[in-house]
C-alpha cells in the first residue's frame, strides 16, 4: 500500500489529484499540507484524509509517508519537490518541474542520489487518445507505409480551463508569505518578461512536451517569435523535418489544442480536450492519399488523462520504474524553453553582456 501525501490543497489539486489518488487501490491518502489552516482542513474533511499539516516541511517528517504529490504555486514548486526528494519521498510534482535549467539540474540530481521514482505532471502523455497516437506514429515511421515525415505542426490556443461543475471546496483565505521561493526566470532575461515567460512555461510547456513524446526526438530551436502573446510562432528544426510550433492566449471560454504529423503520402492529427474535461480522451484521425483518399477516426473508451497519470504514478513508486514523464526526461522541456526566449531575444530586443551562448 502506498502510503501518500499530498502538499497542497488547492482546486486543481483537489480536482484532478487529490479525488483521482483516493479511488486507487494500492493507494491511501494518508495526509494534506497546506499553509492556508481552513482550506486545508476543509479538504481533508471533504475527501476522508486523517491528518492535516501545516506546511509540507512536517508532512515529510512524517516516516510513514511514501510519496508525495506537489501541488504549489509554481514557484514553490522546486524547493518543496527539492526537500520532498531529499526527504527520501517519491514525487509525482505539477508541471513545469522548474523555472530554470539550473534548478531542473538539481532536481534531478536529488532524485537520482535518493533513488526515487520523479515524475512531472505532463498528463497529456498518459491521454488514451495520445497513446494511440503514438502506436500509430511509431507504425508508420516503421513500415513507411505513408513515406517519411516531412513536418509537423503543433498549436495551443489556450482559454480558460472549467472545473466541470464544481467538485471542490475552497475558502477565502490569503496566501501566507515567508515559503522559500526560487526565481520564476533565467538572470539573463530581462525583468519586464519574467511574469510572460513563467505564464508561457506553465501553459506551453505541455504541448511542447507531447510533441517531443509522439516523434521521440529532440528538435533545435532555429527561431521564436513570441512577440504577440495572442499568437506567437516558433521553428523547430527536427534534423529530417521541420515542425511548427503556434501558440496564443483565447478568450476564457475556448481551448484549441492539437498536433499534426504529415508524412509524404497522409498525415496523422490528434485533438486534444479541454484539461479538466473528464471521460474525454484525445482524438485521432488518420488520413491515407492515394488513388482512393482515406481517413480513418480512432475513438477510445471513456478516460481521464489525469487518472491514468494518477494510476501509473502508483505503479512507477511501487515497482521502481522511470515515469513516462520523469524530471529527467522533462528538463527538455526547460531547456527548449529557454532557448526559445534566447533567440527571441536576439531578434527582437538587444544582446546582453551575459547572455549565454
Amino acid at each position: 500500500m502506498l502510503r501518500i501525501g499530498v502538499i497542497g490543497a488547492g482546486m486543481v489539486s483537489q480536482l484532478c489529484h487529490i479525488a483521482n489518488f483516493i479511488e486507487i487501490e494500492g493507494c491511501r491518502v494518508t495526509a494534506i499540507a497546506e499553509l492556508r489552516a481552513g482550506l486545508g482542513e476543509a479538504a481533508a474533511q471533504k475527501f476522508g484524509i486523517p491528518t492535516v499539516h501545516p506546511s509540507h516541511r512536517e508532512l515529510l517528517a512524517d516516516d510513514d509517508i511514501d510519496a508525495v504529490v506537489a501541488v504549489t504555486r509554481r514557484h514553490a514548486t522546486g524547493p518543496v519537490v527539492y526537500d520532498a526528494l531529499r526527504a527520501g519521498k517519491h514525487v509525482l510534482s505539477e508541471k513545469p518541474m522548474a523555472h530554470t535549467v539550473e534548478q531542473a539540474e538539481r532536481l534531478i540530481s536529488a532524485a537520482r542520489d535518493n533513488d526515487r521514482v520523479y515524475a512531472i505532471g505532463f498528463m497529456k502523455r498518459h491521454d488514451a487518445g495520445v497513446a494511440r497516437a503514438k502506436t500509430l506514429i511509431d507504425e508508420l515511421r516503421h513500415s513507411g507505409e505513408l513515406g517519411a515525415v516531412v513536418f509537423a505542426r503543433a498549436y495551443c490556443f489556450a482559454g480558460g480551463v472549467t472545473s466541470g461543475g464544481g467538485g471542490y471546496v475552497m475558502t477565502g483565505e490569503e496566501r501566507p508569505d515567508g515559503i522559500e521561493l526560487w526565481p520564476v526566470a533565467p538572470p539573463w532575461l530581462p525583468p519586464e518578461l519574467h511574469a510572460d515567460y513563467a505564464e508561457f512555461l506553465n501553459v506551453y510547456s505541455h504541448t511542447i512536451n507531447l510533441l517531443r513524446f509522439l516523434l521521440s526526438a529532440r528538435p533545435r530551436v532555429r527561431s521564436a517569435n513570441l512577440s504577440n502573446p495572442k499568437g506567437r510562432l516558433i521553428d523547430l528544426d527536427f534534423g529530417d523535418f521541420s515542425a511548427a510550433l503556434e501558440f496564443g492566449d483565447l478568450s476564457p471560454c475556448d481551448w484549441r489544442e492539437g498536433i499534426e504529423i504529415i508524412f509524404e503520402r497522409g498525415s496523422l492529427r490528434v485533438e486534444l480536450p479541454q484539461p479538466l474535461l473528464r471521460g474525454v480522451p484525445a482524438k485521432v484521425e488518420l488520413y491515407r492519399n492515394g488513388r482512393e483518399p482515406q481517413t480513418i477516426r480512432f475513438s477510445a473508451a471513456p478516460s481521464w488523462a489525469f487518472r491514468r497519470q494518477a494510476e501509473a504514478f502508483v505503479r512507477n513508486a511501487v515497482e521502481g520504474r522511470t515515469p513516462l514523464a520523469s524530471g529527467a526526461d522533462s528538463i527538455i522541456d526547460q531547456e527548449l524553453t529557454e532557448a526559445m526566449y534566447e533567440l527571441h531575444l536576439r531578434a527582437r530586443y538587444y544582446v546582453p553582456a551575459t547572455l549565454k551562448g
